[in-house]
Order: C-alpha cells, then structure tokens, then sequence
C-alpha cells in the first residue's frame, strides 16, 4: 500500500474499527475512544488524505478507502472486527461489508448513505455549488484541488443500490439523528434493506456521536453486548 494510516489504539479484547466523516479525522470519536476500549480493542482511524493519513498516489474514492480499510486489517493482523462507519465513513463500512463480509463481526452505520440523493437539498445544494467552485480553480491552485476532490466524494458517491445491501451477512445497527442531514426516509431504506438490521433514531442532528455520546454509546453498546 502507498500509504501508512495515522491511528489511535486503546484497550483489549474483539477489535473495533472507528471510520470518521468527510474532512474529519479520528478525533472525531473522542466521546467514544475511552468508553469503548473499557471492553474492546479500539482502533479509529484517519482515512486517506485526512488528519495525519497522507493521500498518496491512489485513487481518492470511497471503495479505495474500503481497500485501504483491508490492507490495515490485513497489517495489523486483525482477522474479523466490529466496524462503526459514521457518514463517509459509514458509506466505507458499508462497501467494505460488501466486498470483504468475512472481515466484519458486527456493523454500525451511522448517518449513512446510498448515493447523493440520500442527502437533503438543503444540505447537498452548498456542498454542490463548492464543488464546482473548487474545481474551476483546481489546476491553478491546490487548495482548490483539495477541496474539489474531498467535496467530489459528497457529489459523486457513494454509488450503491438498496438491493445490494441484502447481501450484507454481518449482524447491523442502522443509527441517526431525528434531524440528520440524511433524509429519515433514506435511513430506513438502508435498515429495510439489510437482512439482519435494526433502527435506532436518536434525537439530535447528523452528529450524534458527538454531541450525544452518552445515548449513543449506549446504543450502540447495546448492540454489541445482544
């Protein structure tokens, strides 16, 4: 692999995977890092081209991420683990459930989404006009660039259909806001549509983990601990 993943690693025990959002990094799970590791092993990572990961010279995609995901498992010997996405980063888990379903315990999506049309317009709109902004200035500056690619994953994926994810063998929980930038609708397609799934909706917008981390570890504990 063309690149070494920036990680934070804290307890024992079944691994578990922490995959943050678009333009984030691992801090992200600073509300669940401590919690979890009381019983798991956790590693939460900073995807390609974010926080401390460099981008390297691969793809800059959701199913690379879903890649580079393995080859981490792979490196760190890591044969099966739980892997709790949140937004992109729920978007890798669900590509890398797909690909690679022998890899993963147990899954947790966390504001996911299908294609960009998951998304409400009120969000999707700003997140479109800057993606055309940037890429009109992206050979002349690289910011621009950066910012085109990193905004280009919201425009242009992921790309998924809700009849693949009947495929999906691993046991999952289906978790978001009451007010989340996903539309209420397009989560519960995504539960519908994964065989052994549940829903849980938590009072709160998109971020949830962070700004309700007491609900929602408990949710997600729960789940773990059935």
């Amino acid at each position: 692999m063309d690149i070494q993943h920036f990680f934070i690693e804290k307890g024992q025990g079944e691994p578990i995977i922490f995959l943050h959002g678009n333009g984030d990094n691992c801090g992200y799970f600073k509300g669940q890092t401590d919690v979890f590791a009381e019983k798991y092993h956790v590693y939460a990572l900073d995807t390609r081209g974010h926080g401390k990961t460099p981008k390297g010279e691969m793809p800059f995609t959701i199913n690379r991420f879903a890649d580079d995901l393995l080859c981490f498992m792979d490196e760190h010997l890591i044969k099966k683990a739980h892997i709790l996405g949140f937004s992109d980063g729920g978007n890798i888990a669900l590509i890398f459930a797909l690909k690679y379903p022998d890899r993963v315990n147990r899954l947790i999506l966390n504001g996911a989404n299908l294609n960009p049309e998951g998304v409400k317009r009120s969000t999707q709109i700003p997140i479109e006009i800057g993606y055309r902004i940037a890429k009109r200035f992206a050979k002349k500056n690289d910011k621009a660039r950066q910012n085109a690619e990193m905004l280009g994953l919201m425009v242009n994926e992921p790309n998924i259909r809700p009849e693949e994810l009947k495929a999906i063998t691993a046991k999952t929980l289906v978790i978001a806001g009451t007010n989340d930038m996903i539309k209420t609708s397009h989560t519960r397609l995504i539960a519908e549509n994964i065989p052994n799934s549940s829903l849980v909706f938590i009072k709160g917008d998109h971020f949830i983990a962070s700004k309700c981390p007491e609900e929602f570890n408990r949710s997600v504990l729960d789940f773990l601990n059935e």
